[in-house]
């Protein structure tokens, strides 16, 4: 059985983390800066939301950007397609081959570089596959050469659909919206060029809502404490 911590500023905190829309951030964002919308039209205000929203993916690897696709490999050919993106750049984090057709187990597919697939595989030769490298923009490379039709999985990073109009909520607008808003803050003042302090002080807040989350994502929520201890991070400054 699950304990259920009450306490009234925690439920008050949860209550504002899960409410962040759309809407509520724009509107912030001009209220934070004391702009309103003849300056900070909505096209503007969703470049600065685009640019934080990148600037987050890039910072912190959180659960909302990890993707998986499968794809079947054909015996004798050495490439994979990986799958179609649009402006963005597909960061994978794992291969594997999953149990299809006459395989039946579970077998990872080890990084390497181009060089290393080159030399190890110079003969080619056929093979259960143990080896993965990017080969250009929508392939990667196998080696051995596939001797079998097999499934693989690829376990990838992906910016999902961003906060708008349409899309009201979004993962970062509910578990990360302080984050999202001091990043957003810090392109509106670095928009109207000033002051050199607020930008600064919005980025020291930024980068101290960045450490909590990062721990959350990258720490508490991949771990075993038991077996690894408590995640700690750093102080900067």
């Amino acid at each position: 059985m699950f304990l259920v911590v009450e306490h009234n500023v925690l439920q008050d905190q949860l209550h504002y983390k899960l409410n962040m829309t759309y809407t509520e951030l724009v509107q912030k964002i001009r209220d934070y800066t004391e702009v309103d919308s003849n300056v900070f039209t909505a096209t503007i205000v969703n470049g600065f939301l685009l640019d934080a929203e990148w600037r987050i993916q890039r910072d912190v690897d959180s659960d909302n950007n990890r993707q998986y696709a499968t794809a079947t490999i054909v015996a004798g050919q050495p490439y994979v397609s990986t799958p179609v993106l649009t402006d963005q750049t597909l960061i994978i984090r794992e291969a594997q081959i999953i149990p299809s057709g006459v395989y039946s187990s579970n077998a990872v597919i080890e990084y390497r570089d181009t060089g290393f697939i080159n030399e190890y595989n110079a003969s080619n030769a056929t093979g259960l596959p143990k080896y993965f490298s990017y080969w250009d923009e929508g392939n990667i490379v196998l080696a051995p050469i596939p001797d079998l039709t097999y499934t693989i999985q690829l376990n990838y990073t992906l910016k999902p659909a961003g906060l708008s109009a349409t899309n009201t909520t979004t993962y970062l607008s509910q578990q990360f919206p302080s984050g999202l808003l001091y990043a957003c803050l810090v392109e509106a003042y670095g928009f109207l060029k000033g002051p050199a302090d607020m930008i600064q002080f919005y980025e020291q807040k930024y980068q101290s809502a960045l450490q909590g989350f990062s721990i959350e994502q990258m720490g508490r929520r991949r771990r075993d404490e038991y077996q690894e201890g408590s995640p700690q991070i750093q102080k900067q400054g």
